[in-house]
C-alpha cells in the first residue's frame, strides 16, 4: 500500500479578500476626511478666522471636526502596517498548514 503524502495548497484567492477590505477602507477614509474638511472650513467664524493655527473660540463643532479629521488620518497611517501585519499571518498560516499536513 502506497502512503498518500498531502501537500498544503495555498491559492491568491485567499488574499484577496484582505487586500479588498484595506482599498476600500483607504478610499472610505479618503472620501471621510474630504467631507470633514469641508465641514470645517464651513464653520469658519466670524471675525476670529479659525483655522489650523487659531482654533480658540471656535466652538464645540469645529474642534469636533478637527479631531474626527486628525484621527482618521492617524488611521490611514497605519495602513501599511496592518498590511504588513496580514500578510505575516498568512506566512505564518500557510507554514502551520504545511508543517501539519507533512508530520500529522
Amino acid at each position: 500500500m502506497k502512503k498518500q503524502t498531502k501537500v498544503a495548497e495555498f491559492d491568491i484567492k485567499d488574499i484577496l479578500p484582505i487586500v479588498l477590505i484595506i482599498v476600500v477602507a483607504g478610499i472610505g477614509a479618503a472620501f471621510g476626511l474630504q467631507v470633514t474638511g469641508d465641514i470645517k472650513s464651513d464653520m469658519v467664524t466670524g471675525a476670529t478666522g479659525c483655522n489650523a493655527t487659531v482654533t480658540s473660540g471656535c466652538g464645540f463643532d469645529y474642534n469636533a471636526t478637527e479631531d474626527t479629521q486628525e484621527g482618521v488620518a492617524n488611521i490611514t497611517s497605519k495602513f501599511g502596517i496592518i498590511g504588513s501585519v496580514v500578510a505575516a499571518a498568512i506566512i505564518l498560516g500557510i507554514l502551520v498548514r504545511y508543517l501539519y499536513n507533512m508530520f500529522a
